[in-house]
């Protein structure tokens, strides 16, 4: 096992894994000098995969291609490659930020100091902790916001320190989503260096709450406060490979049973809440759900009591519901807190000694949602995956950010940032960037196919709501 200190490893990462770029680079110099037409015609042979999916209009596909073959994106898809080994410096500097739930800060303050130094000299830290710059366009078009999570599932005390073994970069978040941040960046990065006035804003978000109790807060926050938001493409995780156009909804409660405890042998005959608790949870377990739409659930934690030798004054269980369906979600949840009722009622009759309750606490609300195969965005990220050459494999549900514009009725997609990895939520997550520059490309080609160029085409963002 080889422990790479973060300075260190990125350096030794560079070398090892980029020397192939500097020949990359060196032919697109080639290219450039061999003039614009014979570049346009390199790059358009790299393109293998042609995707099935997503059928594509006629008129979408015109404007991304009016958009994608405009020279500046050309020159921006090169640079994206050409700088990717900086962004991957900055995914490790990240990485071995802690942020835990509900501690993001340090994370988000470094966060924000690298959009400033990218041209989003006003991006500022909002009232739940999101770092958020603003790109203005022309003036007269639609809003995108595009996001990654700083957050992590990981608590406080975890070490994130990167560790290179056989060929695998491992460290806890290092995937999710520090890729999706520097991919994010590296689009802030290429904007800023660029001459392309958009037609449409750009709102960049670093934000806060995306895993477990997170409960997605900062999405939400943003939501509420900038109503102008017209469309979302979150970016999250590696392995680009799918789009996700659904959004898993699910329901979390802390289940509360309390009564009034006592000595196990001097009060016995009393009610238990444990016991209670215990006679919620076997009945809960007996559920059937359907398969399609999926609907799940179970019970992650349970805690009470005082001792052992201690009739419990107090339980809890903490309930996970999940479904891609509104109305099967909210039957599950009627029947969980019907059975937990019941059991009470029961625990109550068996001893008719002391009375136990139980109250419903929500820890969690994750809305259901879709966004349309037929809509725009879909479409126009379906059309990035084959310019930069990924197949698409799926269309996916998943439960990501993208739930709450989803469930708004605004156009929203979660796709992943690029490069290769796994373990997810596990102390042994690990990143390899095999070929992870094409994340960072195929979003900056969704953004702007989606906001449009100043004098080229406006833009596939519709405005929603204003």
């Amino acid at each position: 096992m080889n422990v790479v200190p973060s300075a260190l490893g990125a350096e030794v990462f560079v070398c090892e894994y980029f020397s192939k770029l500097e020949l990359s680079l060196k032919k697109n110099t080639i290219f450039l000098a061999l003039g614009f037409t014979a570049l346009l015609s390199s790059l358009s042979s790299l393109v293998l995969a042609q995707q099935s999916i997503v059928p594509i209009d006629s008129a979408i596909r015109d404007s991304f291609d009016a958009i994608s073959s405009d020279p500046r994106v050309t020159a921006g898809l090169l640079r994206i490659e050409a700088r990717e080994a900086e962004m991957v410096r900055e995914q490790f500097r990240l990485t071995e930020i802690p942020a835990p739930p509900f501690k993001e800060e340090v994370r988000a303050a470094y966060y924000l100091t690298l959009m400033q130094d990218r041209g989003l000299e006003d991006a500022y830290i909002d009232s739940e902790g999101n770092a958020i710059g603003i790109r203005l366009g022309s003036g007269d078009g639609p809003t995108l916001l595009i996001a990654a999570h700083l957050d992590t599932v990981f608590p406080e005390g975890v070490d994130t320190s990167i560790e290179l073994r056989r060929g695998r970069y491992y460290a806890p978040g290092i995937g999710d989503d520090t890729r999706g941040l520097a991919a994010m960046l590296s689009i802030i990065e290429t904007l800023n260096d660029s001459e392309i006035q958009t037609h449409g804003d750009i709102i960049f978000a670093a934000n806060v709450g995306e895993e477990g109790r997170g409960d997605l807060r900062g999405i939400k926050a943003i939501f509420r406060d900038h109503p102008e938001i017209d469309g979302f493409v979150s970016i999250d995780g590696v392995r680009l490979r799918r789009i996700t156009t659904g959004g898993t909804g699910s329901r979390r409660f802390e289940f509360r049973f309390s009564g009034p405890g006592g000595h196990s042998f001097g009060a016995f005959g009393l009610a238990s809440a444990i016991h209670a608790m215990g006679r919620a949870i076997s009945k809960i377990a007996d559920f059937e759900t359907p398969s399609f739409p999926k609907t799940t659930f179970t019970v992650g934690t349970v805690t009470g009591g005082t001792s052992v030798n201690s009739i419990a004054a107090n339980a809890v269980f903490a309930l996970d519901m999940r479904s891609n369906d509104r109305e099967q979600l909210a039957l599950l949840e009627e029947r969980a807190k019907a059975a937990a009722i019941e059991a009470v009622a029961e625990e109550n009759a068996r001893w008719d000694n002391g009375d136990i309750s139980v109250d419903f606490v929500l820890i969690g609300d994750r809305p259901v949602g879709r966004t349309a195969t037929k809509d725009s965005l879909v479409q126009a990220a379906a059309l990035a995956f084959d310019k930069v050459g990924i197949e698409l494999q799926q269309l996916g549900i998943s439960s990501t950010d993208s739930n709450v514009p989803m469930a708004l009725g605004i156009p929203a997609i979660t796709i992943a940032g690029g490069g290769n990895g796994g373990g997810a939520h596990s102390p042994d997550e690990w990143f390899v960037p095999t070929n992870s520059h094409e994340g960072p490309q195929t979003s900056f080609l969704i953004t702007l196919a989606m906001v449009g160029i100043q004098g080229v085409d406006t833009g596939l963002l519709e405005q929603h709501n204003r």
